[in-house]
C-alpha cells in the first residue's frame, strides 16, 4: 500500500486555450505542471494554442486546430480543406454566428488523440472544457476537473454590463457553451476548485455534491514576483493588472475613481496589458478625459513585471468577482500594499493583508486609495502582511501536493466502480 501512495503519477493534463501570459487559466497550467514534475510525477501536457510556454520537464502536445483566436490573425476564413474536417467545421460555423466553441471542439480533438493513449496515463486531469469529450474519456480512465469558478458568473456579468437587447444576446450566445459544461459537470466525478468561496458557489449554480470537491488553492510563483527594495515606489503611482475589457474584472470602476482622484491631487496608473481598439475601456477614458493618467503596457517580460510592481505605490484589485484572484497573491508576493474589492473569493486570499472596498464601488475605491496614499505606516505594514501571507498559505509545491492527494481518490475511486 505504501509503494501504491508513493509511486510517481502519469497524469495527463488538458487545456483548451491557456495563455502563459495573462489569464488565471493560463497561470495555473504551467506552474501546476511544473510542481508536479517537481515532486517526481511524470506529466504531459495537451494544449491548444498558444504555446503555454511550459519551463519544466513536463510533455507538451499541441493539437492542431483553427486558431481563429490567434492575435495576429483573428477570426480569419479558414481553407475548403480545413473545413473539410467535421470538428473544424463545426468550430467555423459556431464562430460565424458568435458563438465560443474551442471548449467543446477542443475535447472532440483531445478525446481522438487520447482514445488510444489511455494506458499512457493514470490520470487525466481537465482544466476547466468540461467537453463532451473530456466526459467520454472519463468512463474509460480516472478523471478530476478544475473549475476555477462558475462560468455563469462571468455570463451574469456580462449580461449586465450592457444595456442593447442585441448586446444582450450576443453575450448569451457567446457564452452558450455553458448548456454543455451544466450537462458534463452532473456526470464527472471529482473535482477541484481554488477556494471555499468557488466550491459553494459551483453547488449553487451547478448543484454539484460538496463532497465531489478538493478545495486547492493556487499558488503564486514567487520565484517572479518578489520584492525589488532597491527601486523606489514614485508616490501616488497605481498598478492594476486585471483583464481591462472584461467586465468581471472591473477596471471600469476603477478608471472612474481616477478620475474623481484626479480633481483634487496627482495620480498615475499602470495597467498590465492593452485595452481592446475602440472597445468600451478606451472609450470610457476617452470620456473622463483621463488618457493622460493611464498607461497599458501591453505584453511585458517578467523583469518589467517585477519593476512595475516595484515602482508603484498600491495595486488594486478592481475585480467584480473572482473565483481566487491570482493578481491579489502576485501583488502581495511582491511586497505591495492592496486594495481589493470584496468581488468572490477575493476576501478569501487577501485575508486582513489587503484594504478590502465593495465591488463595481467607484467611490469607496477611490477613498481607500486616499486613504492608504495618506497613511504610508499602514501602507508598508500591509505590503509586508501581504508578502508573509503568500510566503505561508499559497505556494504552488503546496498545490501540488494537494492536487496529486486528489488524484489519488480519483483514481482509488474509477477502480472500485
Amino acid at each position: 500500500m505504501t509503494n501504491e501512495t508513493n509511486r510517481p503519477l502519469r497524469i495527463c493534463m488538458i487545456s483548451y486555450r491557456s495563455n502563459p501570459h495573462c489569464g488565471g487559466q493560463g497561470v495555473y497550467v504551467r506552474n501546476l505542471a511544473r510542481a508536479l514534475t517537481e515532486l517526481g510525477h511524470h506529466v504531459e501536457v495537451i494544449a491548444g494554442p498558444p504555446d503555454p510556454l511550459l519551463d519544466s520537464d513536463a510533455t507538451l502536445t499541441m493539437l492542431d486546430c483553427l486558431d481563429l483566436y490567434n492575435a495576429e490573425n483573428p477570426f480569419r476564413t479558414p481553407t475548403r480543406s480545413e473545413l473539410k474536417n467535421p470538428i473544424n467545421l463545426l468550430e467555423w460555423l459556431s464562430i460565424s454566428t458568435m458563438g465560443y466553441p474551442e471548449p467543446e471542439t477542443f475535447g472532440y480533438r483531445a478525446y481522438g488523440h487520447l482514445k488510444s493513449r489511455l494506458h499512457d496515463f493514470d490520470v487525466i486531469h481537465d482544466n476547466q472544457s468540461l467537453s463532451y469529450g473530456v466526459w467520454a474519456l472519463s468512463r474509460r480512465i480516472p478523471t478530476v476537473a478544475t473549475i476555477h469558478h462558475p462560468i455563469t458568473r462571468d455570463r451574469q456579468i456580462a449580461v449586465r454590463s450592457v444595456r442593447s437587447f442585441w448586446k444582450k444576446l450576443k453575450h448569451l450566445r457567446w457564452y452558450s457553451f455553458i448548456h454543455m459544461q451544466k450537462r458534463v459537470v452532473k456526470r464527472l466525478p471529482k473535482f477541484i476548485t481554488v477556494s471555499e468561496f468557488s466550491k459553494a458557489d459551483i453547488w449553487r449554480e451547478f448543484k454539484v455534491p460538496g463532497d465531489r470537491f478538493h478545495v486547492v488553492p493556487n499558488g503564486i510563483n514567487t520565484e517572479l514576483f518578489y520584492p525589488l527594495p532597491h527601486i523606489p515606489r514614485e508616490p501616488n503611482h497605481l498598478i492594476a493588472t486585471n483583464s481591462a475589457d472584461t467586465p468581471l474584472k472591473g477596471l471600469y470602476y476603477l478608471l472612474q475613481a481616477i478620475h474623481t482622484i484626479s480633481q483634487t491631487r496627482e495620480i498615475q496608473l499602470t495597467v498590465i496589458g492593452a485595452p481592446k481598439t475602440g472597445g468600451g475601456i478606451e472609450k470610457l477614458i476617452k470620456k473622463l478625459d483621463i488618457g493622460h493618467l493611464i498607461h497599458f503596457t501591453g505584453r511585458v517580460s517578467n523583469e518589467a513585471f517585477r519593476t512595475h510592481y516595484a515602482k508603484a505605490s498600491i495595486a488594486v484589485i478592481p475585480s467584480v468577482y473572482e473565483g481566487f484572484g491570482l493578481p491579489v497573491g502576485e501583488a502581495m508576493a511582491s511586497g505591495i500594499p492592496v486594495i481589493s474589492t470584496t468581488g468572490g473569493a477575493l476576501p478569501e486570499v487577501a485575508g486582513d493583508a489587503a484594504l478590502l472596498v465593495p465591488p463595481k464601488d467607484a467611490g469607496a475605491l477611490a477613498t481607500a486609495i486616499c486613504t492608504l496614499l495618506d497613511d504610508p505606516h499602514r501602507a508598508k505594514k500591509l505590503g509586508e502582511a501581504g508578502y508573509k501571507r503568500v510566503q505561508e498559505m499559497f505556494t504552488w509545491e503546496k498545490a501540488a501536493e494537494l492536487t496529486v492527494a486528489a488524484y489519488r481518490e480519483a483514481i482509488c475511486d474509477h477502480r472500485k466502480v
